[in-house]
This record gives structure tokens, C-alpha cells and sequence, in this order.
């Protein structure tokens, strides 16, 4: 029987003993294969034209590169490559600017190893995870947009949105996870992935950031 394929992995961070940890902590992962490591933006580019990543964990102050240059860039040479962010900094503007590059995630350093995992294969998989404080502040800003541009009126789905579909919308635009979204409204993690499917289908977007984005602007949320 054939050994089921491993999520390929590159980690770019500049601190050597964080990228250490970071390779331990992974590796205990029955799925997961860390293919090389980077201290920055520029080599992180040269190893993912060469290993083909899966997901990348990219850090966002480097020396040389940064990982918002980075991860602009990495959308171009390895298209497949997914950029989950992994930094100890959650600053407006440098999550903006890292969503903005192509960026699916956004996680903060002191995540769980659990949280850190789910989002590694979610990502694999095209889909967003935000950390929470980093989901409120992304909404935040799009209200402020909103306002400031004056978008008052929501243009209607071609199939609305049963109200189970927007309570799944609403907790995930908050940044909840599957499992949490499950727990909160009382239903099997299964079923909120069929009703995640039907959400994004109805939106017409591709991963959860997206929903919420669209979301926002259709002002379901």
C-alpha cells in the first residue's frame, strides 16, 4: 500500500533557535516533511524554486528580505506554495500587507501547537486561518473602509444564505476554526465543512478570507 503523500514544508524565520524549535515541534507530525529552512526573504525564494513547498511558514522582519516581499514574490515563481505568516508582531498594517501579498494565514508565535498544525493543512488545502485578534482587526478595517466610502447598500446573493450558513460565516470571519465553529453552534465538524462549502460557493470565493472579505462588502457580517 502507498504511503500517503507528507505536506512539504519550508521555514523561514531569522532566529536560528525559534527555526530549531519550530523543526522539532513539526516533525513530530506524521504528515508532515520540513524540506529546508531559510533566515530570509531572498534565500527562502531560492529553496522554494528548488523544493517546491507545500505550505511555507514565513516570518515578516528579516534582514535582506522581509516576508511580506517574500511571499509577493513566492506567489510568482512556486504558485502552489502556500505562505502561512508566523511572527510575533500583529500591527495593522503589517497584516494588511502580508493578506494583501497572498498570505493565507496569520498566526502569532504564541499560537498552540494544535492551532499551528490545523492551519498548516488547512492552508495545504487553500483555506485561510487567522488568528482571532487578527480577524477582529481585519473587520475592523474593512468597517472603516466601508464608511469611509460609503458602501451602504448590499448587493443580493443570486442564493441567499440560510441563517445556519450565516451563523458558520459570521464565527468564521471572527477567525474560529472548523472544530471551534462546530463546538460553538453545536454540530459535528463535518457539517460545518458542508456548510462551508455551500457558503463559499454562494459567495463565489475560494478560501475563508475571501468569504469574509466578500462578506463584508455584501454586508452579511
Amino acid at each position: 500500500m502507498t504511503a500517503a503523500k507528507k505536506l512539504r514544508l519550508l521555514l523561514v524565520d531569522d532566529q536560528s533557535l525559534f527555526r530549531e524549535a519550530l523543526r522539532a515541534l513539526l516533525a513530530l507530525q506524521p504528515d508532515f516533511e520540513i524540506v529546508a529552512e531559510a533566515e530570509n526573504g531572498e534565500r527562502a525564494l531560492a529553496l522554494a524554486r528548488v523544493h517546491k513547498p507545500d505550505v511555507v511558514l514565513m516570518d515578516l522582519r528579516m534582514p535582506v528580505m522581509g516576508g511580506v516581499e517574500a511571499t509577493r514574490r513566492l506567489g510568482a515563481l512556486v504558485p502552489t506554495a502556500r505562505v502561512v505568516v508566523l511572527t510575533t508582531f500583529d500591527e495593522d498594517e503589517e497584516i494588511f500587507e502580508a493578506l494583501r501579498a497572498g498570505a493565507l494565514g496569520y498566526l502569532l508565535k504564541a499560537c498552540s501547537a494544535e492551532k499551528l498544525c490545523e492551519s498548516v493543512r488547512a492552508a495545504a488545502k487553500g483555506a485561510s486561518v487567522l488568528e482571532p485578534s487578527v480577524a477582529a482587526k481585519m473587520m475592523a478595517e474593512l468597517n472603516r473602509l466601508s464608511a469611509r466610502e460609503g458602501r451602504k447598500v448590499a448587493q443580493p446573493l443570486a442564493e441567499p444564505l440560510s441563517a445556519r450558513e450565516l451563523g458558520v460565516l459570521r464565527l468564521l470571519a471572527a477567525g474560529h476554526s472548523n472544530k471551534e465553529i462546530g463546538a460553538e453552534l453545536g454540530i459535528t465538524e463535518g457539517t460545518v465543512k458542508n456548510h462551508m462549502t455551500n457558503v463559499l460557493g454562494k459567495l463565489g470565493v475560494l478560501d475563508r478570507t475571501q468569504a469574509a472579505l466578500r462578506a463584508r462588502e455584501l454586508g452579511l457580517i
